[in-house]
């Protein structure tokens, strides 16, 4: 049995069964705590699930903000200076990341425990247990007129992959890195593995590789 709504139902629910309904429909998302720097050197950490693949000749990543209509310090810091990074969850320390959300006067790392660490003279700061750290660099911002959320786009700027989890074709064994995932606000997941298909053909039979 299919539950069906329009448009004008879905206008027409609470805002709270309208927010976490919509929040699912993309399904599972990826999880990473963004961390960055003001130019006071004051640090900021926060979850996000809205982070997607631009391209790869060159390295480009794009980050959706929520509209900037208060005070959004994570999307404040990067047009401020320019850089951000990009750190994996693990369940090792999902709850710390999920309580970065909240709003604090102090540093996000301070206020749940999650230890930062500075590599490479990069200007923002790392996440220390993540299987996966990333640095960026903005390279434009727009506004979407649709409905006011604010969309980055950074260059790939360094990279840090645990070992164990990077495969020799330079895929990222996700599983192996213990990366969490999220569906809509508050569920977390660890994905499982199915298979890996070999590239589609006509007429080629798919294999698992």
């Amino acid at each position: 049995m299919m539950k069906f709504f329009d448009n004008a139902s879905i206008l027409g629910a609470e805002s709270f069964f309208r927010r976490d309904l919509i929040n699912s429909l993309s399904g599972y998302k990826s999880l990473n705590l963004i961390g960055t720097r003001n130019k006071d050197g004051k640090t900021n950490l926060s979850p996000f699930s809205q982070v997607f693949h631009i391209g790869a000749t060159p390295p480009l990543v794009g980050v959706l903000f929520r509209p900037n209509s208060v005070a959004r310090h994570t999307l404040e810091y990067i047009l401020d200076t320019g850089y951000f990074t990009l750190n994996h969850v693990t369940e090792e320390f999902f709850r710390q990341a999920h309580q970065a959300a909240a709003r604090y006067e102090e540093s996000e790392f301070e206020a749940t425990g999650i230890e930062k660490i500075d590599k490479e003279g990069f200007f923002a700061p790392f996440v220390a247990k993540s299987p996966v750290q990333v640095g960026c660099k903005l390279v434009e911002s727009q506004t979407l007129q649709v409905n006011g959320t604010v969309l980055v786009i950074a260059s790939i700027e360094l990279l840090f992959v645990d070992e164990e989890g990077l495969r020799p074709d330079g895929s990222l064994d996700l599983n192996k890195l213990g990366t969490v995932t999220v569906s809509g606000l508050d569920e977390y997941h660890v994905g499982k593995k199915i298979a890996r298909l070999s590239y589609p053909k006509p007429g080629k039979e798919l294999e698992e590789i």
